[in-house]
């Protein structure tokens, strides 16, 4: 019998694509999103398994999971929901925050939640999408960005525990990737890369050993770097990177 995974925000971008992917390698994929007809028309055309889900609600991850482990336990859960809404400082304002935390965080630590016991006791790989823009503040982005920095953080000191048990948590920092989200982007986006090409790194960098997986490389590196600077160069280079 193949292997499982399971795809959280799986039915548009990256995560449509690894499910096109996973199926290309032989999996049983199963998808998870919070549009029903979007869900269920992209199941049934690449022709795998839904469960609508919406990762906003606690109690909906636990039944979702408890659901799915009734039948067979994921091998693999790669939890890609997510969403953005640019916010520039003349409009900031608590909501568009909350919501963002709501879906970019919250959502990750409810599947946790529901995840981690089992694992703990049968062993699997979870993958959690989060940003590069998580690394360092970036303008127009502080809602946004303070989601994935937080995802980051959790990611980080899960894995320092999770080291000596069967539970292989991998972060993965994307950069730039064509999605409805970016679509909406009123700015040029360096090293613009296809759904496909990401989930064709993300694949690949879950067979590996590496705790991060972040693409493209050479932007990854820029913003790894950008992430040491002192804030004295590191405030008037992104200011002059970023300026409109």
């Amino acid at each position: 019998m193949s292997s499982l995974v399971w795809i959280v925000g799986g039915s548009t971008g990256i995560g449509a694509a690894l499910a096109k992917a996973y199926l290309e390698e032989g999996y049983q994929v199963l998808i998870s999103a919070r549009n029903e007809e979007r869900l269920s028309t992209l199941a049934e055309s690449i022709g795998c398994q839904s469960l609508p889900l919406d990762v906003t609600s606690r109690d909906a991850c636990i039944a979702a999971w408890a659901d799915i482990c009734q039948d067979s336990i994921p091998d693999k859960v790669i939890i890609s929901s997510g969403t953005h809404q640019e916010m520039p400082v003349a409009e900031f304002n608590a909501e568009n925050c909350e919501s963002l935390m709501q879906v970019n965080y919250f959502g990750v630590v409810y599947l946790f939640e529901a995840i981690l016991p089992t694992y703990l006791t049968t062993g699997g790989q979870i993958g959690v999408i989060s940003s590069l823009a998580g690394y360092r503040g970036l303008p127009y982005a502080s809602s946004y960005g303070a989601s994935k920095a937080a995802v980051i953080n959790l990611c980080e000191s899960l894995r320092v525990e999770l080291e000596d048990t069967s539970v292989d948590l991998r972060l993965i920092n994307p950069g730039f990737v064509k999605t409805p989200l970016t679509d909406k982007n009123q700015f040029q986006m360096p090293s613009l890369i296809s759904p496909d090409k990401a989930a064709s790194e993300i694949v690949k960098g879950l067979k590996g050993r590496s705790f991060e997986i972040r693409f493209p490389k050479l932007f990854a590196a820029t913003l790894a770097l950008l992430r040491h600077l002192p804030y004295k160069l590191y405030f008037p280079l992104v200011k002059r990177v970023t300026k409109r």
